[in-house]
C-alpha cells in the first residue's frame, strides 16, 4: 500500500463538483505539505494546489483559483480537493504527493511547482482520473 493514494475520481458534467481525497494512511500529516497535481493526455503535469499543514499556508493555480478549495480532514487523515464548477479542461489525471517543503508562492507557475516537486515530494499516489464531459 502506498502511503498516500488518491480517491473520489469520476465522471462530471460541465458545471458540476467532485471532492477528490488524499488519504495519508502510511504517516500522520503533521509537517508535511499535501500538493495536488494533475496531467491531462499529451500535456505536462502541472501543480494545481498546495496545503501545508503546518501554517494552513495554501497555494492555488490560477487555472483553478476560485473553485477549487483544499484543506484537511482530521477525522480521516486526508486532504481533500474540493473541486467546483468543473470544465472539460479539468480533464486530466490527479494527482497527491507529500512533501516537506513549503507551498509554493501565490503567483508561483504551476508547471514549474510540478517539475520541482516530481524531485522534492516524497510520497506519490497512483493518480485518480477526472472526466468533465456532458
Amino acid at each position: 500500500q502506498l502511503p498516500v493514494a488518491e480517491s473520489g475520481g469520476g465522471l462530471v458534467q460541465p458545471g458540476g463538483s467532485l471532492t477528490l481525497s488524499c488519504d495519508a494512511s502510511g504517516f500522520i500529516l503533521d509537517g508535511y505539505v499535501i500538493g495536488w497535481f494533475r496531467q491531462a493526455p499529451g500535456e505536462e503535469r502541472e501543480g494545481i494546489s498546495c496545503l501545508s499543514m503546518s501554517d494552513g499556508s495554501t497555494y492555488y493555480a490560477d487555472s483553478v483559483k476560485g473553485r477549487f478549495t483544499v484543506s484537511r480532514n482530521n477525522a480521516k487523515n486526508t486532504v481533500d480537493l474540493q473541486m467546483n464548477s468543473l470544465k472539460p479542461e479539468d480533464t486530466a489525471v490527479y494527482y497527491c504527493a507529500a512533501g516537506s517543503v513549503l507551498c509554493p508562492a501565490a503567483d508561483y507557475n504551476p508547471r514549474s511547482y510540478a517539475a520541482w516537486a516530481k524531485y522534492e515530494y516524497r510520497f506519490w499516489g497512483r493518480g485518480t482520473q477526472v472526466t468533465v464531459s456532458s
